[in-house]
């Protein structure tokens, strides 16, 4: 009889609660953790032996479920520890650090992810196209730079899932630039980034894979009714329903674009994957201007992956069910261990 593979899944929880409890009402709000619900119904629908495991602030009850339990493989799903998102890379190296194989992104992919300018240093190294953007770190003096094209995009450098970006984060002046610029440094004790706002088409790209590549269907972000200076993807734009309802602002697969404009995008995104040496699965968000030039925007390590999102429903308009889904990405995680 072939054994099961046991596989601890480990998510970041809201507060700490002792090995063995079992999250169901918490996974049964269909508001809290229907992610980590959806995951593990995946993995015992794949004949997985599944153990689960929530972090909050301490890292004890990880280290002895370690050692009296030992996973064949971890699926990671931490994004925060301690109320800090980032501290999710630290998490990723730490699994490295056990030997066991873990799914996901690698420690220095999700730095080379979450750190803006990093990540957009890298693509341009390598020829990939990025809004022209300057990094401003704390403590240290702010400007103009001569060559920065307003309007701008102001964003915290290292945050994701659109924490600290608002209609306010456009700026299309020298003194709006400079003032929020600094908000974000005072009011959100984080470093910034400014980047050329660059008006067009916005889509999301998703790629799973290591030696070979499967880019799922693209997907575009309509805009609705918003003005045609605020297009961008906020926070409340990601996840306030309301106020996505209210402007009409919704997410749809891209359907057939002209003049190769799919076979360019799915180039650019292929390049910019093996350009930041993915190896497990990952979320491009980009932008194709009026030139028709397309820009990466954004490299999301370790995307949402519940049934209702993204890359779920594109791997599901090719054919790939979510038992599917969950179980390449496990997969990988042994193809690169």
């Amino acid at each position: 009889m072939k054994k099961k593979l046991k596989v601890l899944m480990l998510f970041n929880a809201p507060y700490q609660k002792p090995r063995g409890y079992d999250y169901k009402q918490e996974f049964a709000d269909p508001e809290n953790m229907y992610t980590e619900n959806d995951v593990c119904q995946a993995l015992k629908a794949n004949g997985c032996e599944v153990s689960i495991l929530g972090l909050y602030d301490t890292l004890t009850p990880l280290f002895e479920e370690i050692a009296e339990n030992r996973p064949d493989v971890i699926f990671n799903l931490v994004e925060v520890f301690n109320d800090k998102t980032h501290l999710e890379k630290n998490m990723a190296a730490l699994l490295e650090m056990l030997g066991i194989p873990c799914t996901g992104a690698s420690a220095d992919n999700m730095f080379a992810c979450s750190n803006k300018g990093l990540n957009k240093k890298i693509l341009a190294f390598h020829k990939v196209k990025v809004p022209w953007f300057y990094t401003f770190y704390r403590r240290r003096k702010v400007w103009l730079p001569k060559k920065m094209k307003l309007p701008a995009v102001i964003k915290p450098l290292s945050e994701e899932a659109s924490r600290g970006i608002s209609q306010a984060s456009i700026v299309d002046s020298e003194e709006a630039f400079l003032e929020r610029v600094r908000f974000i440094h005072d009011n959100m004790d984080l470093d910034a980034i400014a980047e050329e706002y660059i008006d067009g088409r916005e889509f999301y790209v998703a790629i799973i894979g290591n030696k070979r590549l499967k880019v799922l269907p693209l997907r575009e972000l309509i805009f609705g009714e918003l003005p045609e200076d605020a297009r961008i993807a906020t926070y409340k734009a990601k996840w306030d329903d309301l106020y996505r309802e209210r402007w009409g602002i919704k997410s749809v697969y891209a359907g057939k674009l002209a003049n190769g404009l799919e076979k360019e995008i799915i180039d650019v995104c292929k390049r910019a994957y093996r350009a930041m040496d993915i190896r497990s699965y990952l979320r491009f968000d980009i932008r194709v201007g009026g030139d028709g030039k397309v820009y990466i925007i954004e490299a999301n390590a370790n995307p949402c992956i519940a049934r209702i999102d993204e890359v779920a429903q594109s791997a599901a308009k090719v054919g790939i069910s979510y038992n599917q889904l969950i179980k390449s990405i496990v997969q990988l995680a042994f193809q690169r261990s």
